[in-house]
């Protein structure tokens, strides 16, 4: 039986270029879409992921690591002497304004971290030295953001808050939800920028000793600042991606689009199955005629379903590769996990499976002695 679908999938390859298009279409669709929702949406929790602290320690409530509400920054002493605790720092996150060579500003959000530690700083740096923080009026922006600050350099000077910043660094990469460019500096100097008090900050950063227990912490750090919600890491950065996903449509709009495509390829594929059978029937009833049982018929259709489905997954998820590779950016990164190849694949090929068994139940119907007959 394979033998026979195969060849007689191959013999209308008009046809099978038609199906194996809708495939590869789906498969596309499925990974790009839902690559593209993975990547924005992870950066909402940009900060929390690359943070190297363990727990992040914030006011009631906290919502979204970049909308945060100041706290007393004498409370980090409290968290130092929980056991387990090895460093806490205090972490200050705020928006202000940078003047730009044109006269103009731009927002920006000013990220600071404490100097000794740098626990929260900027990562994947490019150009400079991150340690450089330590100089007077020292900043770390990323140079993905370049054009909406009207291009600086290493060694620019420009003004936050009405105060002097020198870019001594570059990152690569690090771009938020939103569209106001990052600024990483120290603790003290970004309460200047932001014009608050040196007493107040955002959150309490904390890493613990290697055989600490992260959710025993977490319930120590409560009970010693109870005005406080303490969550680990993984948990907060799913709160913020949860913060997005639930105010804003991108889970609907992604998905519907994506359930679309599935849709329109998989419509694409049974029509064409159907469209062979029908162009087949005298030689579906000669099978049937020569002995052929119903579910020898049946594995037939079932075989070029699955055929169509494994050449198509291997075109499409190719197709995917070279769109990540070549239009992924910082900007609009397309993350594409293995699960999602894997599971678009399954899915399709099930789709694939159960369309064949339309064009099934028009062949039920053909009597074998209209061969005869013939």
């Amino acid at each position: 039986m394979w033998s026979i679908a195969l060849k007689t999938l191959i013999a209308d390859r008009g046809k099978l270029l038609t199906a194996l298009v809708g495939v590869v279409f789906s498969i596309v669709l499925v990974n790009v879409q839902g690559g593209f929702f993975l990547g924005l949406i992870r950066k909402a929790s940009l900060l929390v992921e690359h943070g190297q602290a363990d727990i992040w320690v914030g006011h009631r409530k906290m919502h979204n690591v970049d909308f945060p509400r100041d706290i007393p920054q004498r409370w980090v002493n409290r968290i130092r002497a929980v056991p387990g605790v090895k460093r806490a720092e205090p972490y200050l996150i705020g928006f202000a304004d940078m003047s730009l060579p044109s006269g103009g500003f731009e927002q920006v959000a000013v990220v600071g971290a404490d100097q000794a530690s740098l626990l929260g700083s900027a990562w994947n740096v490019t150009q400079g030295n991150p340690l450089a923080l330590a100089r007077q009026n020292a900043v770390i922006m990323d140079e993905c953001e370049v054009q909406k600050l009207e291009f600086p350099k290493v060694g620019t000077t420009r003004e936050i808050g009405g105060r002097r910043a020198k870019i001594v660094a570059m990152s690569h990469g690090i771009m938020g939800f939103l569209v106001t460019p990052y600024i990483f500096t120290t603790y003290d100097r970004a309460a200047s920028y932001l014009n608050k008090s040196p007493d107040v900050c955002s959150y309490f950063l904390v890493q613990l000793e290697p055989n600490a227990n992260v959710n025993r912490v977490c319930e120590a750090i409560q009970r010693r600042v109870p005005e406080l919600d303490v969550f680990p890491r993984e948990e907060y950065g799913w709160i913020s991606i949860n913060y997005w996903m639930t105010r804003t449509g991108l889970g609907i709009s992604f998905g519907a689009a994506t359930l679309l495509g599935l849709l329109v390829g998989m419509v694409i594929v049974a029509q064409t199955l159907y469209a062979m059978v029908l162009d087949r029937l005298a030689e579906f009833g000669t099978l049937k005629a020569i002995g052929a049982t119903e579910r020898q018929v049946c594995s037939i259709l079932l075989i070029q379903a699955l055929a169509m489905a494994l050449v198509g997954s291997i075109l499409g998820l190719l197709a995917v590769w070279g769109i990540v590779y070549f239009y992924s950016t910082p900007r609009a990164p397309i993350v594409v996990p293995v699960w999602l190849s894997l599971g678009s694949c399954l899915l399709v090929l099930v789709i694939c499976l159960v369309a064949s068994l339309l064009p099934y139940l028009r062949i039920r119907n053909v009597d074998p002695l209209m061969v005869l007959e013939s």
